[in-house]
């Protein structure tokens, strides 16, 4: 019977957890409506295919910076046959400033190989066939499929979504996969995609990670400040 009880007591206690954070979710995303109403992704792009390239290219490296390489990129190879056939060496140079470009410029030609002989140039809109795709994981599946297709198959964690999800109280966990679940748990699935636009915009304007701007902060009357020793200014 004691083991019972211990089980019964440790099960109200999650459920608990859950409902609360659900209601810190709901306030959360109605003030970040209200703080960025439009909501995009950062990485430059006008195609499905750019968006996939790109964000593969973002791996380690800020949004900026690929954006810098990516227009001359595209402008050479626009599309999934054209990188098929591209020479390492020519894209190595054209993402030489992104770092590890040498396994990056590898990734997106064996990328876009397959797209071509597997998919016929074109994205698979399944998850599950994405991520067989040389350089793609469910981050970067995620991305393509929310922001070009309006699909919501997970919440995007990069390290805006998994620092400041653990200062709203939303998550207590480190490991992206985790805070993917512990998000897609307790957000409405109509809100999976622009919550993660949105927290990566309050990150970069407000919340920033050596600097937050604390008495700025327009979530600040949710934010636990985990691991903040005091307002910043």
């Amino acid at each position: 019977m004691a083991k019972k009880k211990t089980n019964n007591s440790t099960t109200n206690k999650q459920t608990n957890l859950v409902d609360d954070r659900k209601k810190r979710a709901r306030s959360v995303v109605r003030q970040l409506k209200k703080l960025f109403p439009v909501a995009e992704c950062a990485l430059h792009h006008h195609s499905a295919f750019q968006l996939l390239v790109a964000t593969i290219l973002s791996a380690q490296c800020t949004d900026e910076r690929v954006n810098q390489s990516t227009p001359e990129l595209f402008e050479k190879y626009p599309d999934a046959e054209a990188l098929k056939n591209s020479k390492q060496s020519d894209v190595e140079a054209i993402v030489h400033p992104l770092g590890f470009f040498r396994n990056k410029a590898k990734n997106i030609r064996a990328m876009a190989t397959m797209l071509v002989d597997e998919f016929d140039g074109k994205i698979p809109l399944a998850i599950e066939s994405m991520v067989t795709l040389p350089g793609v994981g469910r981050k970067t599946a995620s991305v393509v499929l929310g922001t070009w297709y309006g699909i919501p198959s997970g919440v995007v964690v990069d390290t805006h979504v998994r620092r400041i999800s653990n200062l709203l109280g939303l998550t207590s966990s480190q490991n992206p996969d985790i805070i993917e679940r512990d998000l897609i748990e307790i957000l409405p699935k109509s809100e999976w995609i622009e919550y993660s636009h949105r927290i990566i915009y309050h990150g970069r304007a407000t919340c920033i990670a050596r600097r937050p701007k604390c008495t700025a902060c327009g979530l600040l009357k949710h934010c636990l400040r985990v691991g903040l020793a005091e307002l910043t200014e």
